[in-house]
Parts: C-alpha cells; structure tokens; sequence
C-alpha cells in the first residue's frame, strides 16, 4: 500500500473513531441512568456489544471513506460521495447526542431514520466511485436499520 493511500485511509478512520468517542461521551452517563430505566423491546442487544460493535462499524466506515478519496478529490463524483459520508456521519453523532443526552426518543428517531436514508444515498455514490467501499458499508446500514427498529420499538413503549 502506497503512503498516500495509507493517508487517505487512516485519516478517516480517525475522524470516524473521533466521532464515535464524542458520541460515546454524551452515551456514557445515560447508559448507567436513564437507559435502564426505560421499557425496551426483546431484542434489545446487552450493554457491553454496543461499544465494540460502534468500534469495528467506524473502522470500517473510515477504511470505505479512505478508498473513496484515494479516487481523487478532484472528481465530481468522489466529492458528491465524501460530502454524503460527512452528513450523515453528523447524523451518526447527532443520534447519539439527541437520544442519549437529551433523552429525546422521538426527534432521535427521526434522526436515525434520516441517517439511513442519507446512509442508502452514501452507499449509492460509493458503489459508483469504488464498488468495495460501498460493500464495507454493509455492516454499518444493517446496524443502523437494526437501531432504527429497536429507536422505535423503545419510542413505542415508553
């Protein structure tokens, strides 16, 4: 691997990783109070699967955002998907922040389903910037669908 494909990937692994650890610091403290609290449907994943779960789906986004770049910035159609990858890695945090922070399980869900809506278009430009980075995102939409479901089923019970 040559050191500006190194670069281009490792770059956004960082920022996703970032992402993931401000988003985790907003979770923390929900996690061990309000969280518990609420009625949660059955197949509500345990507790510790959340953080290594975000931990490899950021590696992940991070190594498909990279092979995108080292296509060339210069491109329309690179840009139009790194621009869609930066949305909704807002979203991702915004999620997290909403529902976890502010313990807004509605606005949270709508968020979240906007995330896979804009997930779905980001999937869409990667497969046509660099087929193997939209396959990378795979994990991360049927993650993010499984959330979507478990985000209502918890809006609906409580």
């Amino acid at each position: 691997m040559n050191t500006q494909k190194t670069f281009h990937i490792l770059i956004p692994i960082t920022v996703c990783l970032l992402v993931g650890f401000l988003s985790a610091i907003a979770t923390q403290s929900s996690v061990l109070t309000w969280y518990p609290q609420l009625a949660k449907p059955v197949f509500t994943p345990p507790n510790w699967l959340f953080a290594p779960v975000w931990t490899v789906l950021y590696i992940l986004m991070g190594i498909a955002a990279g092979l995108v770049w080292n296509k060339g910035y210069y491109h329309k159609w690179v840009k139009t998907a790194l621009y869609h990858f930066g949305f909704q890695l807002i979203l991702n945090a915004a999620w997290s922040i909403v529902f976890f922070g502010m313990h807004l399980v509605l606005p949270a869900l709508l968020i979240i389903l906007s995330l896979l809506i804009l997930l779905l278009f980001t999937f869409k430009w990667f497969k046509v910037v660099k087929p193997e980075a939209a396959y990378l995102l795979f994990p991360y939409i049927i993650w993010v669908a499984y959330a979507s479901a478990l985000n209502f089923e918890i809006w609906r019970l409580n």
